[in-house]
């Protein structure tokens, strides 16, 4: 492959088309940086695809006394609502309380109730529980969510589902998200305010030179360079390489890849609360109603060996976690239930904790100064993607004067600007006129591109006005508008990424779609030569 003309010259070159890059080319390119991004697959084809999907402040973490993390997630939940109500809303949490309920005590909280009340002997109390549930309710200014309550399993519905020894829960608030689509809109809405966003495109080489990097790609138009003033490193599983084999840096900093693990079973509960269980190997797991006729159940944290980004659900890690559910669930979960696995690779920084359940989930954000400067982006949880960002524009701002201030606090996402609760009515609305549109298909229509979803639908009278159709209520019209404005490209990108019809669509219907896709995006490359 030849290589194109002169190194087209920015400010910013990222690495990684995850919720890291994605988030910092959106804030950067908003500030008047010229911005280049480049992934080598599909926008948040590895870990920002493979999350439990919750913008949650982790309550799990106060056992680790990690305070400053989880009041950042916690103020960042409502943050995050106004800006996506389409694809993020909230959900309310069920922790089932028994007072035989024992855990491991290699937690900051563990080891501290070993040594001051030895006689509860693993066990937490049920003051402790609440405490840890007020600290959840007020350390994040909580203003739309509603508070925690008590709940007596016995009459809630809730209880309904699960054994009967269970006869108390508590219930707070957290928040759900469409991870994947939280990515893609994150890229749509940076090429919108003019960063390059190149999709299956690899950085081949990364160099000091000048007074700046220069970076060599290789992708769909062969082989590009780049003159970028500073270089950021947000390759997630991949970061480490990046550092080594790209850049050539020799560098202490690593990362510590942990396994999380999930399983999709049919529906195994009517109401849409999630669950929060417990377990006594010091580890917790959710219960999430999902996709409306099938509930996700996860994660699991287990160090990755191998190859990033070729995670899978190891039989015993989905054993582990049907055996988990089902020590609360009435009806135990069995591998039969399961009709969907997916694995991810987390991350995070090698702060040399002894298990993966008790590595840091905090971000670290470093800066190498040996020349142009370099950000490598370590950790990170979903929740806090965008206060990452604006912490590594922090860190690059003297590099960039001319840069403005930080503004993406509430500032909608494509498809986001309507009110938090203004979901039923956009449902409403996008029916009238439409007869043939049926509530299901409707509301799949509105959480996934919320105002365009009018836009995509257009002026159809009938379903065969949107062409054609590929499957639970995939549409032509729809596909073309993934390809046109979200980066899709395959039919694993729509089906698994883009949304999650594959859980409902045949092998021989994603493969029409994938003939499809590879049609159109051969027409548009001739069409461009």
């Amino acid at each position: 492959m030849e290589e194109k003309a002169r190194p087209s010259t920015v400010d910013l070159f990222i690495i990684g088309g995850g919720i890291n890059g994605c988030g910092i080319a959106r804030d950067a390119v908003g500030r008047g940086l010229s911005v280049a991004l480049a992934e080598q697959g599909d926008l948040a084809q590895a870990t920002s695809s493979a999350s439990t999907k919750l913008f949650h402040g982790g309550l799990r973490y106060l056992e680790y006394f990690e305070f400053r993390l989880v009041r950042e997630a916690l103020e960042e939940r409502e943050t995050l609502l106004a800006a996506m109500p389409h694809i993020s809303w909230p959900m309310r949490f069920v922790l089932p309380y028994h007072p035989d309920m024992r855990f491991e005590g290699e937690t900051p909280t563990g080891k501290l109730l070993a040594r001051t009340m030895p006689w509860m002997k693993g066990r937490r109390p049920a003051w402790l529980i609440r405490l840890g549930l007020f600290l959840y309710d007020t350390l994040g200014g909580r203003k739309i969510l509603p508070a925690t309550r008590s709940l007596d399993l016995a009459t809630d519905p809730a209880g309904k589902a699960l054994q009967s020894r269970f006869r108390k829960a508590y219930e707070y608030s957290d928040c759900w998200v469409q991870d994947s689509r939280l990515v893609a809109l994150n890229a749509r809405d940076a090429a919108e305010r003019g960063a390059r966003v190149m999709t299956r495109t690899r950085v081949i080489h990364a160099e000091r030179q000048g007074d700046g990097w220069l970076v060599q790609c290789e992708g769909p138009d062969g082989l590009r360079s780049y003159h970028a003033r500073a270089l950021v490193n947000a390759g997630g599983p991949w970061v480490e390489d990046v550092i080594r084999n790209v850049a050539r840096i020799n560098s202490t900093e690593g990362v510590r890849l942990v396994r999380g693990s999930h399983i999709v079973t049919r529906k195994l509960y009517d109401h849409d609360r999630c669950y929060f269980f417990q377990g006594e190997d010091g580890r917790i797991i959710f219960a999430i109603p999902y996709e409306q006729d099938f509930t996700l159940i996860g994660t699991t944290d287990k160090d990755h060996q191998g190859a990033p980004g070729t995670p899978i659900c190891t039989d015993e890690e989905r054993d582990y976690l049907l055996a988990f559910a089902s020590r609360y669930f009435a009806k135990p979960v069995t591998k039969d239930d399961v009709v969907w696995t997916y694995s991810g690779v987390r991350p995070l920084y090698n702060d040399g904790a002894k298990s993966a359940t008790a590595a840091t989930r905090d971000y670290v954000l470093s800066l190498d100064q040996g020349g142009a400067p370099l950000l490598n982006v370590f950790g990170g949880k979903i929740t806090t993607y965008r206060r990452l960002a604006e912490h590594a524009l922090e860190k690059l701002a003297p590099f960039f004067p001319q840069a403005r201030k930080a503004w993406t606090a509430r500032a909608p996402l494509p498809g986001g600007n309507f009110p938090h609760d203004g979901v039923a009515a956009l449902i409403s609305g996008l029916q009238q006129g439409r007869p043939w549109l049926d509530g299901s298909w409707a509301q799949r229509l509105v959480r996934t591109y919320g105002t365009e979803a009018e836009t995509i639908l257009g002026v159809a009278k009938s379903p065969a006005d949107l062409g054609q159709a590929f499957g639970a209520t995939l549409t032509e019209a729809e596909v073309r508008w993934l390809m046109t404005h979200e980066f899709a490209q395959t039919a694993q990108d729509v089906a698994w990424r883009r949304t999650k019809l594959g859980l409902r669509m045949t092998a021989d219907e994603i493969a029409a779609l994938d003939r499809f896709m590879a049609d159109q995006g051969a027409k548009a490359a001739t069409a461009a030569e």
